[in-house]
Order: structure tokens, then sequence, then C-alpha cells
């Protein structure tokens, strides 16, 4: 340690984002502290500081467990059924401590630590030294200039205790607001990694506005789940209701079941894939806007074929890839100046029809009216816009949970990243509180 120089260690670690509060305690760092400190610090990486830091990272070792006993009037259920269940009282870093054994051993761990909201946040200034003191201290106030500091220290230890009981594949989910929303992500970032975060969940705790702010009423807190290893964690996907459902009919009796509409393109724009295709129909020209089909070319042509007429590659004058249009059939030609990304349709005038346009609509209603309809179909029954049928079966079995799940096909698995629950939904704290006064339970005196 004589060998290395701080000052010019503090001086690097202010140009790399460290505060000096942080840099001024090097000294009491060990050295395999001080070496994970300056690679993180070298390698650009974000370094959680707070005085005290060593001390809250060590305290859990200094813990004793609590000495546990049963109360047999609170037993409810067979032997065996009480077996399956602990309800431990007590400070809650002891009584981790406490289940200790279990280390390893747990799924998913639900928290809902004190928001240090000045009103029921206590610390005890002594359990620095030992962390067995019985005292439970002192409120925590807002006036309090290092009540975020505190708070960072009483939390360290005990999300280091969580981690180390969860399985490999264990999940943990924390329920904070905003007063120490950043702390607690960072330290979660620290100790579980980065890539083990799950979702940052937005829930929406109210819906109806409070004064609590003169700028913006508070509706939300927020949900950090994290996982010991992410690529083990599994999550399950919420029930679809049978309004979702609701929309997948079968008009056709179709032997794949009810169906509803989906696009017919993909929003990936790749030039051999954004030619027109012919309505049978109407004749008209149908083009992917500024996206592209979502089939390759030839089974496109296929699904056009279903509706009973053949189709043919031809160079309709549009500028782009071969269109598909009804062999030997009148077909619209755009004119040059026209928008083809966003103008979906090139009609065809009724005048210009010929025997083929004819042929292909009578052969088209037939199917229409009488057969399973092709993959692709017409909206509005043969004259809108192509669409593709989405069966049910083939949708997944539940919903991934994301932002107000803006897109309600479901057809496509997308990362869970952060979300936003309705309350009708998640809940809210209001129906927590109303449930607990129905059983009796009353908010604990400070």
């Amino acid at each position: 340690m004589a060998n290395i120089n701080t000052e010019k260690l503090n001086e690097k670690s202010h140009k790399k984002g460290l505060s000096s509060e942080n840099a001024d305690s090097i000294d009491k760092l060990d050295r395999e502290d001080l070496i994970k400190l300056i690679k993180t610090m070298l390698g650009g990486g974000v370094v959680v500081g707070f005085n005290g830091k060593r001390t809250a990272s060590e305290i859990s070792k200094r813990v004793r467990p609590r000495v546990t006993r049963l109360i047999k009037d609170l037993n409810v259920g067979t032997p065996e059924a009480q077996a399956q269940n602990l309800l431990i009282e007590g400070e809650n870093l002891q009584a981790m401590v406490t289940l200790y054994k279990y280390r390893g051993q747990v799924d998913l761990i639900v928290t809902d630590p004190p928001y240090n909201t000045g009103q029921y946040f206590r610390y005890n200034d002594r359990w620095d030294e030992d962390p067995n003191d019985p005292e439970l201290g002192n409120l925590v106030r807002l006036e309090d200039d290092s009540r975020h500091t505190k708070w960072m220290k009483a939390m360290m230890p005990r999300l280091q205790m969580m981690k180390a009981m969860l399985k490999p594949q264990g999940v943990i989910a924390i329920c904070i607001d905003e007063n120490e929303l950043f702390h607690l992500g960072m330290m979660l970032d620290e100790i579980f990694g980065e890539d083990n975060r799950i979702a940052i969940i937005n829930w929406q705790k109210a819906y109806a506005a409070k004064n609590d702010s003169k700028h913006v009423s508070t509706a939300t807190e927020y949900v950090l789940v994290y996982a010991r290893d992410k690529q083990l964690a599994k999550t399950d996907l919420m029930p679809r209701s049978s309004d979702l459902d609701a929309k997948y009919t079968n008009p056709d009796n179709d032997p794949l079941g009810p169906w509803s509409d989906g696009h017919a393109y993909r929003r990936e724009a790749r030039a051999h894939d954004r030619y027109g295709i012919q309505s049978p129909f109407t004749g008209a020209i149908h083009y992917p806007g500024a996206a592209s089909w979502r089939f390759p070319k030839k089974k496109m042509k296929d699904m056009l074929e279903m509706w009973g007429a053949k189709y043919a590659e031809t160079n309709i004058g549009d500028g782009r890839a071969p269109a598909l249009v009804i062999a030997g059939a009148a077909f619209p030609k755009p004119e040059k100046k026209q928008n083809l990304d966003h103008s979906a349709v090139v009609e065809l005038d009724v005048k210009f029809h010929n025997k083929k346009n004819i042929l292909a609509k009578k052969a088209a209603e037939n199917v229409r009216d009488h057969k399973v309809w092709p993959m692709l179909f017409f909206l509005s029954n043969g004259f809108g816009r192509p669409r593709r049928k989405l069966h049910l079966m083939n949708v997944q079995k539940g919903i991934v949970p994301l932002t107000y799940w803006a897109d309600e096909e479901y057809d496509t698995l997308m990362e869970i990243g952060s979300q936003s629950w309705d309350h009708e939904q998640s809940g809210h704290s209001q129906t927590g509180i109303n449930e607990l006064n129905d059983i009796g339970w009353e908010r604990p005196s400070i």
C-alpha cells in the first residue's frame, strides 16, 4: 500500500467521476477492494461511492442469527402444512441471517424497503460498530443531509444477503419510489450486475390526482426486478383476457380455428419486397407503403393465386421490382410523380377492365362466399387493403408485459424492458390498505 500515490489516484478518481468522499476513503480499502475499484475506474465503469460503504459491505458477516421459537397458538393446519411456511418477526437483516441456512434455495424475493420519505425510516448509527445493537435508532427525517447515505448503508448488506439467498435462477423484485430510485438502481447494478436487470416496472399506484406537488401529481412507484443470473431466470406470460380473444372470429369456417387480421407487411424496408400486388376483386395495385411485404414473393404469388386467378411478375413502370398482377388482365400504371411510400393503392378505372379482370373477380368472390380464405386476404369484403390471417392457435398463450401493451397482436416474442401497468391489472396502494383494514390490521406505531 505504501507504493500507491493516493494524491494522483484521488485526482484520477475525480476525472473518472468518483466522489471526493469515496476517494478520501481509499486508504481504508483492503487490497482486493482497491484492485476492484481501480479496474472499474480505469475501465470506464460506474462506481457507487458513499461514506461507510466498506463497513456496510461487511456488516452482514457480523450479524448474529435470532434464536427462533414456535408460538403454537399462531399455528394453523397440520404439522406437515405448518412445515411449509415460516413467519419471522424481527429486524430484517437479522431475519435473513437467521434464514441463511436456506441460502441459494430461494426462487423469488419480493421486498418493500423504507422509501426514506422522512416518515418511517429509522437508522441506528451504532450499527456501524455493532450491527446487533437492539435499538432501532432515530427517525431519519427529510431535513437530515445524510439521509441518502444512511439509507444506502442500511440497504447494502441487505441486498448482498438477498442475492446470496437466491437460487442461480432466482429473481428479486424491490418496490421503491422516486426518493431512492436512482440510488437503489445503482446499487443493484453493482451487486447483481447491469446485465442481470430484467425490468424497471412503472407501477400505477393511484388513479386519481393528488395534491402532493405543485407541478406533477405522483401516481406511480417502481419495481426493480433483477435476476441472480438472467440467462437462467424464467418469467411467465400474463394470462390473456376474454376481451382480447374476442376479436378472433372464424367467418370462413377455417379448420385452423378463429383468426384476426394482421399486417401483411414488415417494417423493414427491402427494395426487392416493395413491389405492387393486384387485387383480384378490384384490379387495384396495392403497395406496402414505406415497408416491405412480410412473405417471400413466391409465397405471395401462391396465396394470391388461391383466390382463383393466375398471377405473373410484370414490370408496370412504377420504378420498383416487378409487380404481381393477374396474368393477361388490365392494370393501372402509376404516375411517375406519385409517392408510393404513402399512397397505399393505385386504382384501376372500371372502363379499363378486360375479360381476365372480370373472371378473376368472379373467382375471388366464389372463394370469399363459399370456401376457406387464403392466408392473404382483402379487407372490406374484398374491396379493402390486403391483410394476413393471424390464427389464435398460433398466438402466444399469454401476454408479454410491455408498456401499455401497444401491440395487441403478440405474435412476436418481445424483450422485457421498462414497463407500465394500469392499476386494473397491477392493483394500487389503496386496494391493499382497504384489504388490510378489512382484516383488522393497524399500522404499527413508531
